[in-house]
């Protein structure tokens, strides 16, 4: 295990460094916040408590401290963790003041709603620990918003292979996730689960309406939908609510109507373009689609490997000599060059034969040579 800290302290610090400035803030300042815990109370000064963030008290300046505010040094990993992936996957699309903003409408809207959630819990059963024994801090809120984010720009990334799992169900399986460890007494308080929910709501809500891209606001492509949060078998039904829900806030001009636009003087055929969908992205995922599409070719073209065609021609070739080779050598093996007798040339058969005095040997030798070889004598001359 101590081999591995340093190589892991390597790259967070070569991470860190590649990372913009505002990165590099929060993370120092969650770092710090942390430190200084030991000495205060800083979940009470810097988190959002229900009953003092409405009046009379109205400790607003929690809405904004209280994502960097962190207890135990799993929280601190966490934050600075989900900082840094910000800085690496979302800034580069971004730019680090959009990244910024972000970061502060998703914790603003997830602590305003978690208090305005419990007040309500408050008002409906009058027990006095929904205001004041409840702390809302930490990175759930952020990490949701973060989550809905990459669904939208890489969701079709794979985190897990076995069982396969795609980076676009993320948001829903977290949510499962803490949940569970509610249900099952692991989490001493809803604040996490509540700050996680309404981060991620919030975070979608601005991606999907209110951010400014190259061409107008928002995103309203189908792979973004809220109803694509959700299994297959709910999303008709999430998605009928969802429109219903989304044409009140439209009458009370809350969210904006999506708006198609028919470009008819366009060369070619008739474009259709939807604000809110970035270039950018669409070429992002065009590259992700053909990296994808180029591994798997490689693995099919690994697993089937054709014979070439020249080395089969080469193996006929070579079959054919070899059956070729014990037809010549039945008889006496032909040389290419011959002695000239009288100005002509003869083959080696010829001239063995008239070495020996021109005497024609009666054998089956002598036939078995004229039957593979014929030729003539040539005239001999003194």
């Amino acid at each position: 295990m101590n081999r591995y800290l340093p190589v892991a302290r390597q790259h967070f610090l070569s991470a860190l460094a590649s990372t913009s400035v505002v990165v590099k803030t929060i993370s120092v300042v969650v770092v710090l916040l942390y430190l200084l815990s030991w000495a205060i109370n800083t979940p009470y000064v810097l988190g959002v408590t229900p009953g003092y963030l409405f009046p009379p008290n109205f400790w607003v300046w929690t809405l904004v401290t209280h994502g960097v505010v962190e207890q135990h040094v799993w929280g601190v990993a966490a934050s600075v963790g989900t900082v840094m992936a910000c800085g690496r996957l979302l800034e580069p699309l971004w730019g680090a003041l959009e990244l910024l903003i972000f970061f502060t409408v998703v914790n603003v809207s997830a602590g305003l709603f978690a208090g305005l959630s419990y007040l309500f819990t408050y008002m409906a059963t009058f027990d006095l620990d929904y205001l004041f024994a409840v702390q809302v801090n930490g990175v759930a809120g952020f990490l949701g918003g973060v989550l809905v984010a990459l669904k939208q720009t890489m969701g079709d990334t794979t985190v897990l292979r076995v069982p396969q799992v795609r980076l676009k169900a993320a948001p829903a399986l977290v949510l499962l996730l803490l949940a569970l460890l509610r249900l099952s007494g692991l989490l001493d308080s809803s604040a996490p689960l509540a700050a996680y929910s309404y981060g991620a709501l919030s975070g979608w809500v601005y991606l999907r309406f209110y951010q400014r891209h190259s061409r107008g606001r928002g995103d309203m492509s189908d792979h973004f939908a809220f109803a694509s949060f959700f299994p297959e078998a709910l999303q008709p039904a999430v998605g009928l609510l969802a429109g219903l829900i989304h044409s009140v806030l439209v009458k009370i001009k809350v969210c904006r109507k999506m708006v198609k636009r028919y470009d008819v003087g366009a060369p070619s055929s008739i474009t259709i373009s939807l604000p809110g969908t970035d270039p950018q992205d669409a070429e992002r995922r065009r590259q992700l689609a053909l990296k994808a599409l180029n591994e798997r070719l490689k693995k099919v073209e690994d697993q089937s490997a054709w014979p070439s065609m020249d080395d089969e021609e080469d193996d006929d070739e070579d079959e054919v000599r070899t059956d070729l080779q014990p037809l010549l050598s039945a008889g006496r093996e032909p040389t290419s060059s011959t002695p000239r007798i009288g100005g002509g040339s003869v083959p080696a058969s010829s001239s063995s034969a008239s070495l020996s005095g021109g005497a024609a040997s009666s054998g089956p030798v002598q036939h078995s040579e004229s039957s593979i070889i014929s030729f003539e004598d040539a005239p001999s001359r003194s």
